[in-house]
């Protein structure tokens, strides 16, 4: 059973306080049979989790429901809306097993690969994927096991591969197979995907995350089966997408930046350079980007960092990602609660040190030529000339408030949304504080609740003032076409 928290016996006389964070990057945190009850979920959350990841790559259907469950009574306790990512684990290749156990390799060995199930030995194992086949090349590389090994192909066929070993000394069963510099006649959706899916959005999850995404043409399925209940996620996971980053980007609606499997296919040396241009051109585009993948991977068994990995995480704060996400460290790791506060901990001290934002003003993107841009991009500098405490957007589908963040102002975006879904989503975007709210009717409302609601989460105080974005007539998605300043409490 789940187990219960101090909250939870408190929470029937007096209800927390809403959750505020002094910061404007967000945290993602993976779940897992590390973290299932209310209390270890409840202990991500208050140490500053603001998204919560279900990695569908493992645990089942029941179990994702719990957690789901879980979450939803944790947002209402607090009164703040949690988003949730669907990560779905996409196509997998890996080899067959091994009669004996796991075999010995050295370089200069002759290896055999083809899709006959009997175990394998030194000589020969199974591949059960016939599209590799069909796309290798003579001096094609073959990587195994997250790179440890890697062979060179000789000479193939239709049903076969003959390798010569290059790197590595182990190979066991069931390992993993990557094909660099090569798209594979794959869809990104197996089977399993499907069903996963299905139950994901029947569940109300607020994102979809699709992996091992290689070209455009990837997309339109996942498109179609999601039908437009949620938003998809792009992971920049295989060097051929980033072929294609452009043409991703624009089809996405968030991009993750999955340096774990991309370090895999190309040299160490050119993640860092990717995971800049990613997030600089996912920043232009206006789409959340989330920087993923060992971030605090010490963390599984440590309950401090490495300081390499401290900078790791504050170079992605310093480039303006949206949010930055920890796997392992919280799915499985000893010290999940500790991984998410230090998390908060590295985010809150870069958004404080002056030349964070030096860094995020250093890259100015001209707002497109519509009316909403121009209004998005004038209250960033409306906000800084008057020191407002806060920039509200209202907002139906999130598109106004996914304009303000682009901008990256200088103080926090509240966005009023009469749609839970909408805040939900939005929880995943830089700077953006969600709150639900019934839709306004008229100007005198509009800056009433704009002034009472960001009073009452304690974002702002009596006295200061707001930069207040809308589209008239109200309730009109995408329509921004107002710019109002308000005085709290006058």
């Amino acid at each position: 059973m789940d187990g219960s928290s101090p909250a939870q016996t408190q929470s029937a006389m007096t209800p927390p306080t809403r959750l505020k964070r002094a910061r404007q990057t967000k945290i993602v945190a993976t779940l897992g049979p590390g973290t299932t009850t209310t209390e270890q979920i409840e202990g991500l959350l208050t140490a500053g989790a603001d998204v919560f990841r279900l990695n569908f790559s493992h645990g089942s259907h029941m179990e994702h429901a719990e957690r789901l469950a879980t979450i939803r009574r944790l947002e209402k306790r607090y009164h703040h809306p949690i988003s949730i990512l669907a990560d779905l684990q996409g196509p997998k290749l890996r080899l067959g097993t091994f009669a004996n156990g796991p075999i010995t390799l050295t370089p200069g060995q002759r290896l055999r690969f083809d899709l006959d199930k009997t175990p394998g030995d030194e000589t020969r194992v199974c591949l059960p994927h016939p599209e590799i086949f069909a796309a290798l090349a003579n001096d094609h590389t073959l990587l195994l096991d997250d790179g440890k090994v890697r062979v060179r192909v000789e000479n193939r066929g239709s049903d076969y591969a003959d390798t010569v070993v290059e790197v590595g000394t182990k190979l066991s069963d069931r390992k993993g197979v990557n094909v660099p510099n090569t798209v594979l006649p794959l869809s990104p959706l197996t089977e399993k995907d499907r069903a996963d899916l299905r139950f994901a959005l029947d569940n109300g999850i607020d994102w979809v995350a699709l992996s091992f995404v290689q070209r455009p043409e990837d997309v339109a399925e996942a498109r179609r089966l999601i039908g437009g209940r949620a938003p998809l996620l792009l992971k920049m996971e295989k060097p051929s997408a980033i072929t294609y980053l452009t043409e991703l980007v624009d089809l996405s609606d968030a991009i993750m930046v999955a340096r774990g499997d991309l370090g895999v296919e190309m040299p160490a040396e050119d993640v860092p350079g990717l995971q800049k241009r990613i997030v600089r051109y996912c920043r232009s585009a206006g789409k959340p980007v989330i920087v993923a993948t060992q971030m605090l991977e010490s963390m599984i068994s440590a309950p401090t960092p490495t300081r390499a990995e401290a900078s790791d995480v504050a170079t992605a704060v310093y480039d303006g990602a949206d949010a930055v996400m920890l796997s392992a460290e919280t799915a499985v790791g000893d010290y999940p609660v500790e991984a998410v506060t230090m998390m908060n901990r590295i985010a809150r001290r870069v958004e404080r040190d002056p030349l964070y934002r030096t860094i995020i003003d250093a890259v100015h993107y001209d707002p497109e030529n519509t009316s909403a841009d121009a209004i998005t991009a004038a209250a960033k500098q409306v906000a800084a000339t008057i020191d407002a405490a806060a920039i509200v957007t209202y907002t139906t589908s999130g598109s106004t408030t996914l304009r303000a963040a682009r901008e990256r102002p200088p103080v926090p975006i509240v966005s009023l949304t009469p749609k839970i879904d909408t805040a939900r989503r939005m929880a995943l975007c830089w700077g953006v504080y969600p709150i639900v709210t019934p839709d306004v009717t008229g100007f005198t409302e509009m800056v009433s609740k704009a002034c009472r609601l960001t009073q009452e989460s304690g974002l702002v105080e009596e006295g200061q003032r707001l930069v207040i974005t809308c589209g008239v007539p109200f309730g009109t998605p995408g329509n921004t076409n107002v710019l109002r300043i308000a005085w709290v409490g006058a």
